[in-house]
């Protein structure tokens, strides 16, 4: 064998086996028991193994998962069919996100090809004692987990990982690593970490802050509350006939309102229609006017839109720069539920 391609060989094993050493043992994967599986026969630990296995755990609603998801469905197409099994686990954070319904729904909107099971009693959450949405464990051919990611961002570290995992387990003939001029759009489009001063904000009592109407929370109770005089950076406020509930406020009669004082390019607000499942339609206001070119995918320029589903709605994108705003959204039709803003 020639000298040049003997040293090629023993530099190729050297840097397999030293990428193998950075990637350590930090556990076995689970069962992955306890969920219903929506789009796949249910899956085992034994029945992938000698296989790479991605474990994604996301919830339809949360919108650091839906920027993730461009690339993990990027990575499923890449190497599905060179050793790599993703499995996505739904992990619900409200209680309309434990609906089959409203996650097949949701998977048909993002392009999910790939096994998904619905954990609606956390079992597979708790059996890898995860904490966050989205998070990745990456599963080697032997059971193992060799690595982790939370949250966004860090494509190319995690796809090196599925990269090493699979060449150590003697995959070959890989393409090539990259996104392939991959850009998300609309709501899945990367956030604008530099001005982002608004953290996520949940209108629940269990959970909300910076709440900013007078008297407070009514808690269960019917009130009607008032328009904030002066609204801080990042306080917030109800207007109208409103109830609030544990995880979401519901609006007893039209008019009402949502009031918020932001910083940040985009503005997501988690919306479902009321028990009858009637359209809601609102309007949107940006310092007191229509957003015109700063509006959301979900809003026409005149900040006009519709509550049709249970779902996270993005009613701003500010397009020309990027500085602290006074968020209006009005409601015309009463029933509608709201959960959480997030923002990017």
């Amino acid at each position: 064998m020639p000298q040049l391609l003997l040293a090629f060989l023993a530099s190729a094993l050297i840097a397999a086996s030293g990428a193998a050493a950075a990637l350590p043992v930090e556990g076995k994967l689970p069962p992955l028991n306890g969920a219903t599986w929506l789009n796949s026969p249910a899956l085992t630990p034994q029945g992938v193994r000698g296989k790479v296995v991605l474990i994604d755990f996301w919830t339809y609603s949360c919108i650091n998962c839906l920027r993730a998801m461009p690339y993990v469905n990027a990575w499923y197409d890449k190497y599905k069919d060179h050793g790599l099994v993703i499995i996505g686990v739904h992990a619900p954070e409200f209680t309309f996100e434990k609906d089959a319904r409203n996650v097949r729904r949701a998977m048909v909107k993002l392009g999910i090809r790939h096994p998904v099971a619905l954990d609606n009693d956390s079992a597979i959450w708790n059996a890898f004692h995860n904490e966050y949405w989205p998070a990745h464990y990456f599963i080697d051919a032997q059971g193992q987990i060799r690595g982790h990611h939370f949250g966004e961002g860090e494509y190319d570290k995690s796809e090196q990982i599925i990269r090493t995992l699979l060449m150590e387990a003697g995959f070959k003939d890989l393409p090539p690593p990259g996104g392939g001029g991959l850009k998300a759009t609309g709501i899945q489009a990367a956030a604008d970490k530099a001005n982002v001063k608004s953290p996520e904000t949940y209108i629940g009592y269990s959970r909300a802050e910076h709440f900013s109407s007078s008297g407070g929370f009514a808690q269960k109770r019917l009130k009607t509350y008032a328009t904030p005089a002066k609204l801080e950076l990042n306080q917030w406020g109800l207007v109208g006939l409103w109830v609030v509930e544990k995880e979401h406020a519901t609006l007893k009669a039209a008019p009402g309102r949502i009031v918020f004082q932001f910083y940040a390019r985009d503005l997501h607000l988690v919306l479902g229609p009321g028990v009858d499942g009637k359209p809601i339609r609102f309007r949107v206001r940006l310092d007191g006017a229509a957003p015109a070119q700063d509006h959301g995918v979900d809003v026409d320029r005149q900040g006009n839109g519709v509550v049709g589903e249970q779902r996270l709605y993005q009613l701003i994108r500010q397009s020309k720069g990027v500085r602290e705003r006074a968020f209006s959204i009005e409601f015309l039709d009463g029933g509608v539920q709201a959960f959480a803003f997030t923002f990017g």
